[in-house]
Parts: C-alpha cells; structure tokens; sequence
C-alpha cells in the first residue's frame, strides 16, 4: 500500500479523497492554484503544493506542474479525481513514466473510450448494443446532415471526445441541423481540443441508466446500477440507485454487458458504463444502449457506495496497489434506496446561469451526508465549476430515501450566492418523479412548475424586517424613545419590487408589524420569536442582503432610501455579459437589424457556452467587445440603437 498520494483536483472530490487517505492511514498531498490557497482541501491534506495561478490549463491541468510537485513531496502515486486531468491518456503516460503510479485505468483503456465513435465500434465487437448512428471519420457538414436524415430525426450531435453535455445538441428539424452542428463543434473545440462529433438517433422517451463497474486490468465486477435521468441540458441533476421500475432479468442484462465493455479493453479501478435507454412501456432487457464509458469516478459514486456498503476510493487505493478485487460479484448486494442531489451556485430565474459570489452562511442538517468542498467565507470564483455540494440521502425504501432527500434540502441552508437550492426541492417534491416515472425530458416539460419562485408572505416579510433593523436580539432598552414605543420604518426589496415595512416595537419581547394590509405580531416566547403565531425561522443578514431559511432561501435586499432616490433604471438597450467569462464570439456589425431572439455573441464561462440574445427588434448602434475579449459580469457587449418612442422622448 502507498505511503503518500497526491491528488490531483480540488474542490469536494479531493476531500473526499483525503478523507479515504485519512481512514487508511495514507498520507495525501494537495495541490492548488493561487485562487484555492486557503481551499478546503489544501487545509485538510497533510502537505500542499501551489501549482500556478486561477486559469485550470495554468495549474489543475498542468501535467509538468503536477509531477514536479509529486517529486517535491515525495508521492508514489496520484488520484485523478474527476473532470481536469482523469481521463486524459496523456497525462498517464507522463505518471508512468516518472515512475508513479496512476490510480485509475491504463492509458490504452482510456484512449479506447475516449473516442465515442471508436468506443462505440468496439463495443459492437464485444457484444454490447450501441444506438444507430454515425460514428464515421468523415467529417464533412454534408455528409453528417445526409446521415442525419438517413437515421431520421430526432437525432442528437454528439462531441466524441468528452463528455458532461459539452459539445451536445439535440436537432428536432432538418432546418435546425447547421446551426446546431456549428455550435456543437465549437463547444467541443473549447472544452476538448477536438470538433469532430458523431450523429445518432434520439431515444424520445429516453433514461439514463449507467452501471458502475471495477476491474483489475483483467476481470471486472459491476456494483449495480444508477438512473441519472433527471437533467437538464445534458446535466445531470438527481442520480439515485437502484434504478426504479428495475427488473432482475435488465439488471442481469445490463451488468453483464457494462463488464464485457469492461473487460474488453482490461479496464482497472472504477469506471461508468452509461446506457441509454428506451422506458417507452416499462423496462425491457432489449431496449438498453451503449452511450459512452467514463474512465475515472464518477460524482455520483456516493449512491452507489450508499446501497452497497463499499467505499469505492478505498477500493481504488487498494487496487491501484496491486491488491485484487476486493469482492466477487456474487458478495455484492443492495440495500435500500439512495438519492444524490447536486447543489450549484446557479441564477435559476436568468436560466441557470452559474453564479459567483461569497458564502455569507452554510450548513446541512445534521445526519445527512453533504459532500462539499467550501465552508463558509469562501468564494465561489468564476474560474471552476460551481457546484457548493453533493446532498446524499439513503432509505430502505425508494419513498423512504425520497422523503430523506426532500426533508434534507429543506433544512440546506445557504446565503451569499443565488442557488439551485429551490428548484431541487421541487424536483424531490415531484409527483411523477415520486412515482418513478423519470426520463431525461421531465424537467424540460415541467420547467415553469420547478422554476416557479416562491410568494413572500407578510409573516416571511416581517421577520426579514427583524433581521435588516437588529431586532431579533433585543434588550430592555430596545424600542422605547423618550418613554414611548419606537415607531421604525425599513424598505425591503423582493419579487422585483421595493416594499415599505412599519414596525411599532412594544418592548424587548413584542413588536407590531405592518406589511402592506397585513398585520404581524412577534412576540418571544421561551427564548425564541414567534412570528405570525408560527417559531421563526432561522435568518441571517450579510451586508444589505437578508436571507431567510425557509423555501429553500428567501433572499431582501434591504434598500437605503437615499440610494433609491437617486437611482434610475437602464435604457434597456444594452446586451451585458451576465457572468464573468471569455467572449467568444460576436456575431453582430454595426448598423445590423436583429429581431428578439437573435444570436448576438457568445460567451465562454466555465466551460459551458452561452448564447447573448437580442431582447427586442432594432438595428445595432455599436459593438463594445470583441472575439478574445475577458469580461467582468454587466460589461456592455453591444448596445442597439433608441427605440423610435425613446428618441422622441
């Protein structure tokens, strides 16, 4: 066994390696960028190596800078995590040959799925069923539309290289074909280094069902299935296991097929066969596709380790070290049901744009297990993915785990940052997800119910109102002014609107609110305030920014009355950048007619491409960016010309 590693990554997959070195009794290296000095995980290891500056390919994907800080530490050996360098074949061989040890498949198995249509050739050698498509090296714009409508539409572009829904676009219409491969070509470009994409026919009723495997470079063992159908935009968003609706016959079917596409390229340490598959009328052992293999952990491992006991970076760690399989497949079994819910700073209302932003406040609720790489005070930054943490429940039921799930992002509390926290909550809410009835198209039907944002009530409002004028902790003294009750006023901005809020503050324990027509007496009682005849909930105030923990988080601003008399709202021409990010892109001239809707540019911001739309009908007046550009969020881009009432105003 290994004395020391060296993880390669940040964020809460590193710590969760560290905490598998911890309980092995191996020591574990760090390794971090400028921006991640004071990171979670550069705290927790035993040693730490700073590797370059905020940019990934300038630190977290430098190969010479990794390996050098393994000589400097004196590692043996180095865990990938996932994402940045896990499943890059090259940075294997350079682990090889400066004498450590990769924890994780060889360079060969890497590069045999790494390529989606050669993976896919492969797999139709091995026996696996595949997807009708074309995975063709001819890469010509008309070969790949013919091909299109030889599959016939609804078909999906895929990049071949990679993975995460970079580089994928779904094509409803031969119209749409183009466009779609332009922009599924240029993801790829940015997010891998390769365009080239493959063309396949959509499942419509499609589920995303994938099977965990483990190998020793020989045989190989599958720990049971996941469904990761709940996504949006290819993203994954709830992964649970087992499957629902899994029969014994498709289990047997699709775990002997994940272990031949194992075992035919001598696969070693944990991987992920993913399958599509058809859940028009139920289950059946004949109706699953391959879709691609991910070589490295996958971030939803925890349900899997949650149903069957076993710590899967143990496992690696062992394994890795010459160690065989720690268990026969006939000794693998599962228990209950788990549910994993991925919690991101995202701008839900702005279409789940990632979002930055310092965490003024988190916690999970006791006994519930929360993977996550930041704590409170730290800053979610522009440069990494923005996921806050992983929010893992486990039940001997599917209802049971389901119920755990919903009660456990009910009590997340989070402030200093916009969050997916709400919408989460109404997926783990969802009638037909709570029927098992899931496939990867329920969140696009349903958007509007999951994204509706919550009503304020006057009860929620007042206690906000507490919070922004420091009357929860109060005194004796508190609320009298010359021997008469204090009258206070505070205004309070929610839903879009600013709202005026009167406060009569009887005493220390009571005070007297008024809310629009609506009136709300707090009084404390043992200790702890009630609000409109109900317990207050927990708030916090960071700033001018209150949040109150309940609906998942309600966030006021509270407004100065001098700031909002002098204020006055844009024109409404400008197309800002809504986060900070690269431009990539720009695709208006001056003097140009866009109707609303239209492409203006493109943004680049973490990882992911973001299209910037017209607003409205009207001709360019300039452009204030340029392809290559970094840009802070709000910068003007391209600012279109006075609509005719405006400049008769």
């Amino acid at each position: 066994m290994f004395d020391k590693i060296l993880i390669a990554n940040r964020g809460e997959i590193a710590l969760r390696v560290i905490r598998a070195c911890r309980e092995m009794g191996i020591k574990s290296v760090a390794v971090h960028s400028t921006a991640d000095a004071d990171a979670m995980h550069v705290r927790m290891a035993d040693e730490s190596v700073c590797i370059g500056p905020p940019s990934g390919a300038q630190s977290y994907l430098s190969i010479p800078a990794i390996i050098s800080a393994c000589e400097i530490t004196g590692a043996q050996a180095i865990h990938p995590g996932y994402g940045f360098l896990s499943e890059n074949p090259d940075f294997v061989e350079a682990v090889a040959a400066a004498g450590l040890t990769f924890i994780g498949p060889s360079a060969k198995a890497i590069r045999a799925m790494g390529l989606k249509d050669a993976a896919k050739a492969l797999m139709v050698e091995a026996g696996v069923p595949v997807v009708p498509g074309y995975h063709g090296a001819d890469q010509s714009d008309d070969l790949l539309a013919a091909e299109a409508e030889k599959i016939g539409y609804p078909v999906l572009i895929k990049a071949v290289a990679g993975g995460g829904g970079k580089g994928m676009r779904l094509v409803e219409a031969p119209g749409d074909f183009a466009a779609a491969l332009k922009s599924a070509r240029s993801e790829a470009k940015t997010a891998f280094g390769n365009a080239d994409v493959l063309v396949e026919k959509f499942v419509t009723k499609p589920r995303h069902i994938e099977v965990q495997v483990f190998g020793d470079g020989t045989k190989a063992v599958h720990l049971f299935e996941r469904d990761c159908s709940l996504q949006r935009r290819h993203q994954k968003v709830i992964e649970e296991a087992p499957a629902p609706g899994m029969t014994p016959e498709m289990r047997t079917a699709m775990g002997a097929a994940a272990v031949r596409a194992a075992e035919a390229i001598g696969y070693a340490g944990a991987g992920t066969v993913e399958f599509i598959v058809d859940g028009e009328g139920g289950l059946d052992p004949e109706g699953f596709f391959f879709m691609e293999m991910n070589t490295r952990l996958q971030v939803e491992h925890p349900v899997t380790e949650a149903i069957t006991g076993v710590d899967l970076v143990e496992w690696q760690l062992r394994v890795a070290s010459g160690e065989p399989l720690p268990a026969a497949q006939e000794e693998l079994t599962i228990t209950g049901h788990a549910f994993e819910a991925r919690l991101y700073a995202e701008d839900v209302p702005k279409g789940f744009l990632p979002a930055t932003g310092t965490l003024t406040h988190l916690s999970f609720p006791e006994g519930v297990r929360a993977d996550s790489g930041v704590r409170t005070g730290d800053t979610i930054s522009p440069f990494y993915d923005p996921m806050i943490a992983k929010v893992i429940t486990h039940g001997s039921t599917r209802a049971v785990a389901l119920k755990r799930l919903s009660a456990a992002l009910a009590g997340t509390q989070v402030a200093g940052t916009v969050t997916n926290l709400a919408f989460l909550g109404a997926l783990a809410r969802h009638g037909g997800f709570a029927r098992g009835d899931v496939d990867t198209g329920l969140i696009a039907r349903d958007i509007e119910s999951l994204t509706e944002a919550p009503e304020v009530s006057p009860r929620q409002a007042a206690l906000a109102g507490m919070a922004a004028l420091g009357l929860l902790e109060t005194t004796p003294e508190t609320g009298f002014h010359l021997w008469r009750a204090l009258r206070r006023q505070v205004l309070l901005r929610w839903g879009g609107e600013v709202h005026a809020l009167q406060v009569r503050v009887q005493g220390p324990d009571h005070q007297s609110w008024q809310v629009g027509e609506a009136e709300i007496e707090a009084r404390r009682v043992g200790g702890r305030w009630q609000v409109g005849g109900r317990p207050a909930a927990p708030v916090t105030r960071a700033g001018a920014t209150v949040t109150l923990f309940e609906d998942h988080g309600l966030v006021f601003e509270v407004v100065d009355p001098l700031e909002r008399a002098g204020a006055s709202g844009g024109d409404g021409n400008l197309i800002e950048a809504p986060m900070p990010g690269l431009v990539r892109s720009v695709e208006a001239s001056v003097g140009q007619a866009v109707a609303k809707g239209d492409r203006l540019a493109v943004l680049e911001a973490m990882k992911m491409e973001h299209a910037l739309l017209a607003a409205r009908d009207g001709v360019v007046a300039e452009v204030l960016a340029a392809e290559g550009d970094q840009v802070e969020a709000g910068a003007a881009l391209v600012r279109l010309e006075p609509q005719e009432e405006e400049s008769a105003a």
